[in-house]
């Protein structure tokens, strides 16, 4: 028959494997968190820089876009939602509703902006960018809505 000191580790031993165990499990959640942030760096940046598309994939994607809002019985439809940080000044231009708030917008919300100036707004659509999260009280995600009701 196993000893006594097989079958029951005594307490110090016990101890010291669950703080392995403990620093392993904090040791994963840094990596993970760390690679949700590069992650997040890299959409970022991504989304700062101009998408690619040329002027007829963009106006084919927001008549698609548009068509399914109407077919659904809409009057306007949520078309795209970006991170603050897109904004040269994280969003307060738009939050205050200051006029020339618009040159704040950088890479895809501004060639979104510019699209509704080129093609929508002369046929009657509206466009608005407000802040739609404030996470902790201060603005967060700002979407970009397309509307065209009276």
């Amino acid at each position: 028959m196993p000893g006594l000191d097989d079958l029951i580790p005594n307490a110090a031993q016990i101890r010291k494997e669950a703080a392995l165990k403990e620093a392993e499990k904090a040791e994963e959640y840094v990596r993970l968190a760390a690679a949700v942030e590069a992650e997040k760096r890299a959409l970022i940046e991504r989304l700062s820089k101009p998408s690619g598309k040329s002027e007829e994939e963009k106006i084919k994607l927001a008549s698609t876009i548009i068509q399914r809002a109407v077919r659904n019985g809409l009057t306007e439809v949520l078309v795209y939602r970006f991170p603050n940080s897109l904004c040269t000044d994280k969003g307060r231009a738009i939050n205050q509703m200051e006029k020339g708030w618009e040159t704040t917008l950088t890479g895809i919300p501004k060639e979104i902006f510019q699209l509704w100036t080129d093609y929508l707004k002369p046929r009657g659509y509206r466009i608005a960018y407000q802040i739609i999260e404030f996470p902790g009280g201060v603005p967060g995600d700002i979407g970009v809505t397309i509307s065209w009701d009276d």
